[in-house]
């Protein structure tokens, strides 16, 4: 029961009273700490759990008398080629393999061979080394590889030359290179071969 000199007191001192018997709202109320036990290992960090005293001995050790230096190194920064230097180098590679620079390599054989003419027993230059499908001299690898190579890029002038963007004069100047370019190379493989190999489609 409340107590009667309760209502004898000046209104203040009732607020303040009846504020101090008014239950607390669960909302405001401080929330209660949840309950964490946490293990001994948990809490511990990994290298202190270990057991081991070689861990602990190369852990302390070498920091003892070794200082870790102060680097200010810059990463260099690396840009991507350009179309026409991907384009160069794939065309370069192609020229070396056509050419046979492989086989140079292993056999090394001569840049020109020689033979007599029986007639005036002179020694005369020979570019082509003939009746070998496998063999080549130096030069006759290059000259090949050149050949292969100028009809490769015929091709792509006569795709140039397809571009509606372009002008007409343009346009007709890659065609022109182009097909000259490729009938020129198929001309020259041809008689390369015939000369290396008389008999060749005959």
């Amino acid at each position: 029961m409340l107590d009667l000199n309760i209502l004898k007191t000046p209104d203040s001192e009732q607020q303040a009273i009846h504020h101090r018997l008014l239950p607390i709202p669960q909302s405001k109320m401080a929330p209660k700490p949840e309950s964490q036990n946490p293990s001994h290992a948990d809490a511990l960090p990994s290298g202190a759990a270990s057991v081991d005293p070689l861990f602990h001995i190369l852990k302390v050790l070498p920091f003892a008398f070794l200082r870790p230096p102060r680097l200010r190194l810059k990463l260099p920064t690396l840009t991507l080629p350009s179309p026409m230097t991907v384009y160069a180098l794939v065309l370069l590679t192609y020229f070396m393999v056509v050419s046979g620079i492989v086989y140079d390599v292993i056999v090394e054989p001569p840049g020109i061979g020689s033979t007599q003419d029986p007639h005036t027993g002179s020694v005369r230059p020979v570019v082509f080394m003939p009746g070998r499908v496998n063999g080549q001299y130096i030069i006759e690898g290059l000259s090949s590889g050149f050949m292969f190579v100028l009809g490769g890029v015929g091709i792509v002038f006569m795709d140039l030359a397809l571009d509606r963007n372009r002008d007409k004069s343009v346009k007709t100047s890659f065609a022109t290179a182009g097909i000259s370019s490729v009938v020129l190379a198929y001309v020259m493989s041809m008689l390369f071969i015939r000369i290396k190999i008389p008999a060749y489609l005959s």
